[in-house]
């Protein structure tokens, strides 16, 4: 069953990054798509602009590869559509699946959009309500608003948790031998 999610053209998507919370990923993989139209490919997805984008160019579901050299982990899939601007190739059903490769891909979310713009950012998290570790994401395009044929998607982020090692997570040494070699002397 697929969860009926929100688009918001008013978050600031990058809250988290700047506050050293989440960093993008996304750069680290390998991505391919199921299908593009000549110059609506990959570079157009992940260019960092709102104005270009992905089209696709065959049979859904499309698809979205994005394939790690090591295994990752990933807290969220933020996903940036505009219904005003591109109506029937805008996504109202998207699965979220994660696995090592294309053959062991598990469904991790499906979500539904009723005419989204802005960002959308689904979270990717186990049984364990834990964010997710793995080799490859895979997001496909199972349907479109008014029976739509080709999809736009105009950005993808994917984001991963920035591990905490501040000072203050480091214990406190008390004796002569420890104080001599600590960093803050």
């Amino acid at each position: 069953m697929a969860t009926k999610v929100t688009a918001n053209s008013d978050i600031d998507i990058l809250k988290d990054e700047k506050e050293g919370k989440l960093r993008e990923v996304g750069h680290q993989a390998v991505w391919s798509l199921s299908s593009c139209k000549p110059g609506f490919g990959v570079d157009q997805l992940i260019d960092g602009s709102g104005d270009s984008y992905w089209q696709s160019d065959g049979p859904q579901p499309h698809l979205v590869n994005i394939q790690f050299r090591r295994k990752t982990t990933i807290h969220d899939i933020c996903i940036y559509t505009d219904y005003k601007a591109d109506e029937s190739y805008t996504p109202n059903r998207i699965s979220l699946r994660a696995g090592s490769h294309f053959n062991d891909l598990i469904e991790i979310e499906q979500i539904e959009m009723s005419e989204p713009v802005g960002w959308v950012c689904v979270p990717m998290k186990d049984i364990n309500e834990k964010p997710i570790r793995t080799f490859m994401v895979q997001i496909a395009v199972l349907s479109n608003h008014q029976n739509g044929r080709d999809t736009h998607l105009r950005r993808i982020k994917v984001r991963s948790p920035v591990q905490d090692v501040s000072m203050a997570k480091m214990p406190k040494f008390t004796s002569p031998e420890f104080i001599q070699y600590a960093y803050w002397k």
